[in-house]
């Protein structure tokens, strides 16, 4: 026992001096970063989580929601069976946020604000996680700078009020980061475990996200050549069985991914990712040349965040055509290390960001350097304000279907019926916009709900004209925007409607026509429906 220290370790040779050595340094240079302890580690999340708070939450409920919006809505009004039964047909990727969802929505209400609560808050988390991630990687200084102007990008407010889980992918990538260069610095099996259990959320809130492990395998490498030898066995461990929980995720949602209908990206969507990922050129343009240029002052970082930052997309954009996953919502996890990289070359005037010597400035100079990361994001939020303003408009070439619902409700009288026509989830848009209308207009030509196929769509009556015989007016709602309204509609749809009903009223709004028809004098009255099959007179949904 003469040899061991009272810790229980016994030098018994210079590579296990040499790893001491390393964790001292290490020790000390967090103890630098940490300064201040947990009420400033506190303060760092808080300060940037409010102000991204804030501007998210202005204007939450008035843009109008569009379709992948209604596709969540139907998805957490379901019942848990019929839920289970969707899921099982489509968007098993998704199916941990539409739970999620599905008992957010009967807790707190479907409004368009009640609904987009839960990104918003999440979104805010991620500019203090960032904030913590830059703390811990650098100085107090380079974090604050990163969440705060990772609070400002257009968008984060865009996103942020999506019903969608874009912002949970963005907080558990950043919240996977963190614990991860805790363990690094300072490991713990708490630490590991934590991680563990985040490599999960990042795939059950977007599997694109799951790229970020490539910089965090860069990270462990990193820590690896620095003579760490438990850490590779410790992030396998970790990574391997994290995983475990997403693989029969991944492995349906491969069979599913045909469903994502967007394209095939082109060279020109390469080009325009950077205006896209941060909502306008204004903000990219300096964003990314300034994390250019702090990748070189980022010391044994860069090549982790180097990684976050350039693997995604080209992946995504090289595998497009099989996995269709090349969107810039579907990225958006890589900003923050864009954000992170231009705080570093910011406060890098103040003094090292890196090393050691981190946070060592000279006072004077680092008050400087506060000053002057004070007028940079004063200067981005200038930049980002017109960006900012437009993602609170309503979504370019969404069709107004809100306005469209107020025209049916004020005009509609009872035994009213209302069809489709378009590829734009008509029939989901207005079933939510017309919710909570006890009196709303029947979908007379719905045959099968999509609660029955297990399915976001139902199936069209093949039998049109007995399905139309027993409504004297419809409502047609046309996102046609070339040709007629009814050219939308399958051929023995439109001919009967055509041969049955004239029109009374119509009104352009955005992108979508609503038309007025009645029954004409000449129509034939016989073919009834028979009432059990008659599924238009069931509700659209639960």
């Amino acid at each position: 026992m003469s040899g061991t220290t009272t810790a229980g370790y016994t030098p018994v040779s210079e590579a296990s001096a040499g790893s001491g050595g390393r964790r001292a340094r290490r020790e000390a240079e967090q103890q630098t970063r940490d300064d201040g302890g947990r009420l400033a580690a506190l303060l760092a999340f808080l300060l940037p989580s409010a102000a991204a708070l804030a501007l998210i939450l202005r204007g939450i409920g008035h843009r109008e929601l569009w379709r992948d919006e209604h596709a969540t809505w139907w998805a957490a009004s379901l019942s848990l069976h019929d839920l289970s039964r969707l899921i099982r047909s489509s968007d098993v990727v998704l199916a941990p946020y539409y739970v999620l969802m599905h008992f957010w929505v009967s807790l707190a209400g479907d409004s368009p604000t009640a609904m987009r609560i839960p990104g918003a808050v999440a979104m805010a988390s991620s500019a203090g996680l960032l904030a913590l991630l830059g703390r811990r990687l650098f100085t107090t200084q380079t974090g604050l700078l990163a969440g705060f102007l990772f609070a400002v990008v257009p968008t984060v407010t865009r996103y942020g009020q999506e019903i969608r889980p874009y912002a949970f992918a963005v907080a558990a990538v950043l919240l996977s980061t963190l614990l991860l260069a805790r363990a690094l610095e300072r490991p713990s099996f708490k630490v590991w475990v934590g991680y563990t259990f985040t490599v999960p959320m990042i795939g059950w809130s977007q599997l694109a996200s799951l790229a970020v492990l490539g910089a965090h395998l860069t990270m462990v490498l990193k820590a690896r050549r620095s003579g760490d030898r438990i850490v590779g066995w410790a992030y396998a461990a970790a990574g391997t069985l994290g995983l475990c929980f997403v693989a029969p995720m991944v492995i349906q949602g491969s069979r599913q991914s045909g469903q994502i209908d967007w394209g095939d990206p082109v060279l020109k969507d390469l080009v325009d990712f950077p205006k896209n990922l941060f909502g306008s050129w204004a903000v990219a343009g300096p964003v990314m040349a300034l994390g250019a240029l702090g990748m070189v002052f980022a010391g044994r970082w860069a090549p982790a965040l180097a990684v976050w930052i350039v693997l995604p997309p080209l992946a995504t954009y090289v595998t497009a055509s099989q996995l269709h996953l090349f969107l810039p919502w579907y990225l958006l996890f890589t900003a923050p290390a864009w954000v992170l990289l231009a705080a570093v070359a910011v406060c890098r005037i103040a003094g090292p960001v890196a090393g050691a010597k981190a946070g060592t400035g000279a006072a004077a100079r680092r008050g400087f350097g506060w000053v002057l990361a004070v007028a940079v994001v004063a200067g981005l939020a200038w930049q980002a304000l017109p960006g900012i303003r437009e993602t609170r408009e309503n979504a370019l070439g969404e069709p107004d279907f809100h306005g469209a619902a107020h025209l049916v409700e004020a005009g509609q009288r009872k035994g009213d019926g209302i069809v489709f026509s378009g590829k734009l989830s008509e029939r989901r848009a207005m079933a939510y916009e017309l919710r909570d209308d006890k009196g709303r207009p029947r979908d007379v030509l719905m045959y099968r709900t999509p609660q029955e196929l297990g399915s976001f769509g139902a199936k069209q009556c093949p039998q049109p004209a007995k399905c139309l015989a027993d409504a004297d007016r419809l409502w047609l709602v046309s996102t046609m925007r070339e040709g007629q309204p009814l050219s939308g509609m399958p051929k023995a749809t439109a001919t009967a409607v055509r041969r049955n009903f004239r029109v009374v009223k119509t009104r352009e709004l955005e992108g979508l026509t609503l038309v007025l028809l009645e029954r004409t004098a000449k129509a034939a009255t016989g073919g009834t429906t028979d009432k059990k099959e008659d599924v238009a007179h069931r509700k659209i949904y639960s």
